[in-house]
């Protein structure tokens, strides 16, 4: 799924910035249901930034997965899958129902979601909590 969120980015992370600053695609990478039975939900954001371009956990976007996604397939873009916001929608001030822009392919996320996890595992991941 893709959705619209103020995601942060690392470079904003370090400016101590408590908001993104301007709604960022995002993909709704991983849920996990926790203990106290709320659902929390890793979203990885979307850049068209060409810095991501070639990094170690940055996985770029195809045309076809833009067009399903409702972004535009001409620009470029890489998902940054070494950063993530942790959120729970039931308690969220940022997550909003209906905000869908469009879908990945499960194949694609899956993609994203190996190299995510290779971030994690390699401690190279950086979590924002939005709760």
């Amino acid at each position: 799924m893709n959705l619209e969120q103020p995601a942060f980015i690392r470079t904003r992370i370090s400016c101590s910035e408590t908001e993104g600053r301007k709604p960022r695609p995002c993909v709704l990478a991983i849920l996990r249901r926790r203990s106290d039975g709320l659902t929390e939900v890793l979203l990885v954001p979307i850049t068209s930034s060409a810095a991501y371009a070639g990094k170690a956990f940055a996985v770029e976007v195809p045309p076809l997965e833009k067009r399903r996604a409702g972004l535009d397939p001409k620009v470029p873009m890489w998902v940054i899958a070494d950063e993530f916001n942790l959120d729970v929608p039931a308690r969220s001030f940022y997550f909003e129902a209906g905000n869908k822009v469009g879908a990945f392919s499960s194949q694609f996320v899956k993609q994203v979601q190996a190299v995510m996890i290779k971030a994690i595992q390699s401690r190279q991941a950086k979590r924002v909590n939005r709760t």
